[in-house]
């Protein structure tokens, strides 16, 4: 069972009461019954192990049986800045990059971006995307939630105090560095940034903006890939690389 997510405000030592949408996802859709335990998560680096000791239609209380604490970090965050892309190629993006562990996303609307977000319409995609992340990070056992901020232009992005950060900008068709070797920090104080183009690819104004700001074109090697690929083909090397995956 997916260890789930419950608002520090609901933890009530020694039990913690679920209520809202996980309350009717745990009674009407998984029918948790009294004696039964499972797993609760604070989004603040606490999990708790619970028996449910109470059910009710306003409800469910457990009993706090166990916790256990997040581990330390020892590799800098990774922060997906990924354009915009069409149909549901956006909402798959954000579903792997939460399951493979990134702690940010970014949506960057881009010059060549086909979905320009209406203004009337983005805080519900912001509600939609975020609970896309919320059901992933419960499906993958992840601490955290990544964030997932409003849209920002690509320029608005890079004027952004990035000193912490290593950035990387996916390019195709460029002699690039590889994302093998490309130096990464190794402390926790600092993250890497990583920007993924749309599908019809990153502008020459936004190529050469980014190499005003001194950021040098990665490469994925000589295959063309499409930008939900190369998103998660990117972060999958990186984690790798950072010792959180394989």
């Amino acid at each position: 069972m997916p260890v789930f997510f419950v608002s520090p405000a609901c933890v009530t030592l020694p039990t913690i009461s679920m209520t809202g949408e996980l309350l009717a996802h745990l009674k009407d859709s998984l029918r948790v019954a009294i004696g039964e335990t499972l797993w609760l998560n604070n989004g603040q680096g606490t999990r708790y192990h619970v028996e449910i000791s109470d059910v009710s239609k306003y409800a469910i209380t457990g009993q706090i049986l166990d916790t256990i604490q997040e581990p330390l970090h020892v590799a800098p965050h990774l922060i997906l800045g990924q354009s915009l892309l069409k149909g549901e190629k956006m909402d798959w993006v954000i579903q792997k990059a939460t399951e493979l562990g990134v702690h940010e996303i970014i949506p960057i609307e881009s010059r060549h971006s086909v979905v320009q977000l209406k203004a009337d319409r983005l805080d519900h995609q912001l509600t939609r995307w975020q609970r896309i992340a919320l059901e992933a990070a419960q499906q993958s056992e992840q601490w955290r939630i990544p964030t997932i901020t409003r849209p920002e232009s690509f320029t608005t992005l890079l004027s952004r105090d990035q000193t912490t950060s290593t950035i990387l900008m996916l390019a195709e068709r460029h002699d690039g560095k590889s994302l093998q070797t490309i130096p990464l920090p190794q402390n926790t104080s600092s993250s890497v940034l990583i920007l993924i183009g749309p599908e019809g690819g990153w502008s020459k104004e936004e190529r050469e903006i980014a190499e005003r700001r001194g950021i040098e074109p990665m490469t994925l090697g000589q295959q063309i890939l499409r930008a939900e690929t190369a998103a998660i083909a990117t972060i999958g090397i990186l984690q790798s690389r950072l010792g959180r995956l394989g």
